[in-house]
């Protein structure tokens, strides 16, 4: 039967592991089946959240996904990457080949543009100084927690002309109970490989943080209206979560 009305979904979880298995039997029982017709894996299948809310208590009890063992499943991620990810956004070092990474957004934004000189395209880039990760700091800091102000943005409004546009879009920041928190939402996200490895390297930021603010190690909230599996990961996805003989429809 086709479905009249979207189907937002809820998931409370306890730390990061938790989070990721639940989403993974959520979305093999809940998610929307289509062929992508433009974008990344353009002409695949995908299975998809209609929009999904995430909150997870305690995201450093257990920051990486555990594989059961005698589970013949590779691991999504690890801390030597998750560690490595974290440098990735914490600093704007980024490589010829792209457009922008999320650590540049975040501590070293540039607008970027093409521009014709003397019948040449070339690729110009202006700093903007604004290391959002520093300012969201020294506003806690210098002024209290009593805001709404302390949002830190990814997304560009240019972003839609890239072939590749950023899939973390916000991360916008409270605190609240003596406790840093974070805010998240996706435009879109894999939930095999870059959940896992998207939240971990986030927590570690919010740690650095709440640490240089002083004060405790909250929550993470993730929104998302593209939380989604490729059909290349279904069968390891039903595997992890015990759901082998769940045909998908």
């Amino acid at each position: 039967m086709e479905r009249e009305f979207l189907q937002p979904a809820f998931i409370d979880a306890f730390d990061l592991d938790d989070a990721w298995f639940q989403c993974l039997s959520r979305i093999l029982e809940d998610g929307y089946v289509y062929t992508i017709t433009n974008g990344s894996y353009k002409g695949q299948k995908r299975l998809e959240f209609d929009f999904v809310t995430i909150r997870v208590k305690n995201p450093a009890h257990q920051i990486i996904p555990i594989i059961p063992e005698g589970m013949n499943i590779p691991a999504p991620t690890d801390m030597e990457y998750i560690n490595n990810y974290l440098s990735y956004l914490l600093t704007g070092a980024k490589t010829k080949s792209e457009d922008y990474t999320y650590g540049e957004r975040l501590v070293e934004p540039k607008i970027r543009f093409k521009e014709n000189t003397k019948g040449k395209e070339m690729i110009k880039e202006i700093p903007l100084h604004c290391n959002q990760i520093e300012e969201v700091i020294k506003m806690y800091k210098e002024k209290g927690c009593g805001t709404n102000q302390a949002i830190m943005e990814i997304g560009m409004p240019s972003d839609i002309q890239l072939e590749d546009p950023p899939c973390l879009r916000l991360i916008d920041t409270r605190i609240r109970y003596g406790k840093l928190h974070f805010i998240l939402y996706f435009r879109s996200w894999d939930l095999w490989g870059g959940f896992p490895s998207n939240l971990g390297g986030l927590q570690l930021v919010k740690q650095y943080m709440a640490q240089d603010i002083g004060v405790g190690d909250g929550e993470i909230i993730a929104v998302s209206k593209g939380l989604h599996l490729y059909d290349y990961s279904w069968e390891l996805a039903k595997l992890r979560t015990n759901k082998n003989n769940l045909e998908i429809k």
